[in-house]
């Protein structure tokens, strides 16, 4: 009997030990991915904040803010270029003063951008946009998520308002709504992004219509859970205004410290957590159980595979002798 047992217990401690092993090394490259037909909202608030409202034609301070992220996977196009490594989200933003109920901006098109499954780094295709308008991106940036296993190190992040990398600096860690997240900032001082033309009565100057430089700045810190690269919360502190020649301020056109609301971390965290468990039983609990299973079985199968013939055969013949 014991000649049937020890090579069936042998070979059991071999495959439990193979599936720990592929389980660490091999199994969570090919599963563990970006999904390609997410659909989530992130909802952020500004307090205090003040906008230059076209509705009204008159510059709104004092006021409570909201930006609605919807983060939205485009399966088809991402099919058309690679799903298996390769995932094509969509996001689309619009802004609402709270306190008057009037929408602030209503994007035309959402953002449209590809990237890798398992970075989150954006990758070169000819469908990548920005508000409509096709954007050519170098330096493979993050953008809405960040690499499945991210590290305590700075990383480039695609900002779509300069259209181009910026870098996002390792700041620490801190507990987000109680999951522990890696915290990145990004601050881009001010810099001019375009011009707009204006009445001149609007900001203050004589001539019937002006043309004034607009600038933008922005400090943005990200909260990321380094297990699955999710940004479970985001701040974002932007200005843009209208400035002549001189530097001076002309008209206000956003002045705004947005946060992610308790309600929306709490759901991006439950979301998250089934991620993390998936991964954390791929990467350990498997390959621990898994592999202290199969070293337990082998090490029995090869002690009963050791037992000296003659006991063996001596066990046979009582068993046969055996009186009935």
């Amino acid at each position: 009997m014991r000649r049937l047992v020890w090579p069936v217990l042998t070979g059991l401690g071999v495959f439990f030990i193979v599936v720990a092993l592929m389980s660490k090394f091999f199994v969570p490259g090919q599963t563990v991915k970006f999904p390609l037909n997410e659909y989530q909202k992130m909802t952020l608030q500004a307090a205090n904040a003040s906008y230059f409202s076209q509705k009204f034609f008159t510059e709104e301070s004092g006021v409570t803010l909201q930006a609605v992220i919807t983060f939205k996977g485009y399966v088809a196009a991402a099919k058309s270029i690679g799903s298996s490594n390769t995932a094509v989200w969509q996001t689309y933003t619009p802004i609402e003063d709270l306190t008057n109920h009037t929408r602030v901006s209503i994007p035309a098109q959402p953002n449209v951008l590809a990237f890798d499954r398992k970075t989150g780094a954006i990758v070169p295709w000819s469908g990548n946009s920005v508000n409509g308008s096709q954007v050519s991106v170098t330096g493979h940036p993050q953008w809405v998520v960040w690499p499945i296993g991210t590290k305590k190190k700075d990383y480039q992040v695609f900002d779509t308002t300069l259209k181009k990398p910026v870098t996002a600096h390792y700041k620490g860690i801190t507990s987000t709504d109680g999951v522990a997240t890696y915290v990145f900032v990004e601050s881009v001082p001010s810099q001019q992004i375009g011009t707009l033309p204006v009445p001149g009565s609007l900001v203050g100057m004589t001539p019937s219509q002006v043309t004034l430089p607009e600038f933008y700045s922005v400090t943005r810190t990200y909260y990321v859970d380094p297990t699955t690269g999710v940004p479970v919360a985001i701040t974002e502190n932007v200005q843009e205004t209208l400035q002549d020649n001189t530097g001076t301020t002309r008209l206000v056109l956003l002045n705004a410290n947005f946060q992610t609301t308790p309600a929306s971390i709490t759901s991006f965290v439950n979301t998250d957590n089934g991620g993390a468990t998936k991964i954390n039983m791929l990467n350990v609990t498997i390959p621990i159980v898994g592999g202290l299973l199969g070293v337990f079985l082998l090490g029995a199968g090869l002690i009963l595979s050791r037992r000296p013939e003659e006991e063996e055969y001596l066990d046979d013949e009582e068993t046969v002798g055996a009186p009935v």
